[in-house]
């Protein structure tokens, strides 16, 4: 399988597996304090990935990589997780769905700062496809929208995009597998302190059964899963094209509250769901097609 396609699955995984999250995550943020479930979550998800890490991946980590896995750590796995579950227990899944849905305009914004990828026709003709999509699927609800948590929860989509640029730097000398242990293992020690303060003034939560398992999926589905899905697809195509299939996010969400929580699915659905589509194909296409065309010296040079 060419690595387009390769990435491209593994963008869809982990953006379809988020997309299904924030109904779990307003479930459990009723009865879990934000940063207690975010403490939560890393715990279980950096036990699953060392575990692999150590049995499959280890790999020496060079001094000057540590730098990238602490910004991925701190940017995206503390700030932007942590936006995320406080803006969602403001506002609401929907908003929290859609708000973030805004990080691949981002994406693209930081790939052409940092990454200096280029601002091709193709790119942003696909970005604002893609974007048009979401809204005709999501929609925009005003007397649902809770302006504190939109807020928030755009600081979420700005820290997500910068920390997926990083991965694409990251990549270049590291595994995927590395890069989300250690960054998710960084992110579970600053959590503790925060988590800490927040038990000492709310109390330890009172788990049940259904909440064990919403923390469990969470930590080994959404992070440790969905975490190394996104970050091998960054890993395999250009940070730009990746954050496309961000917007497959909202989309399986809408389709996951038809089929689990029997809503209902219109034709606005259907027409945003073909420009979400059309969009990612076009983008993953056009990446192929430029990659076959760039002179086989040139890889070898640029490979070392």
């Amino acid at each position: 399988m060419r690595k387009e396609w390769l990435g491209a699955l593994s963008l869809t995984l982990a953006a379809s597996i988020w997309g299904g999250m924030y109904v779990v995550s307003k479930y459990a943020l009723d009865y879990i304090e934000p940063f207690t479930f975010v403490w939560l979550r890393y715990a279980v998800a950096f036990t699953v990935l060392w575990l692999l890490w150590f049995k499959f991946g280890r790999e020496p980590i060079r001094r000057a990589d540590w730098k990238w896995i602490g910004l991925i750590g701190i940017i995206g796995y503390v700030a932007s997780i942590s936006f995320q579950f406080i803006g969602t227990k403001l506002s609401d899944a929907h908003t929290g769905s859609l708000v973030t849905a805004a990080t691949p305009a981002f994406m693209v914004l930081f790939a052409r700062l940092i990454l200096k990828e280029r601002l091709t026709p193709v790119k942003v003709g696909s970005l604002v496809l893609a974007t048009l999509g979401v809204m005709i699927v999501v929609g925009w609800q005003v007397d649902r929208t809770y302006m504190l948590g939109s807020v928030v929860l755009a600081l979420a989509a700005v820290t997500w995009a910068l920390m997926s640029v990083y991965v694409k730097v990251a990549t270049q000398t590291l595994s995927s597998l590395t890069i989300t242990t250690f960054a998710i293992g960084i992110a579970f020690l600053l959590m503790t302190p925060l988590m800490a303060m927040e038990v000492a003034q709310v109390g330890l939560p009172q788990l049940n059964g259904i909440l064990w398992l919403s923390v469990l999926y969470i930590g080994v589905v959404s992070t440790a899963g969905a975490f190394f899905f996104w970050n091998k697809g960054l890993e395999l195509m250009d940070a730009s094209v990746g954050s496309l299939f961000f917007f497959f996010q909202p989309l399986v969400g809408g389709y996951l509250g038809w089929l689990v929580l029997k809503e209902d699915l219109n034709i606005q659905f259907f027409i945003g769901a073909a420009c979400i589509m059309t969009a990612v194909t076009w983008s993953t296409l056009a990446e192929r097609r430029q990659n076959q065309s760039i002179p086989v010296t040139h890889l070898k040079r640029h490979n070392g």
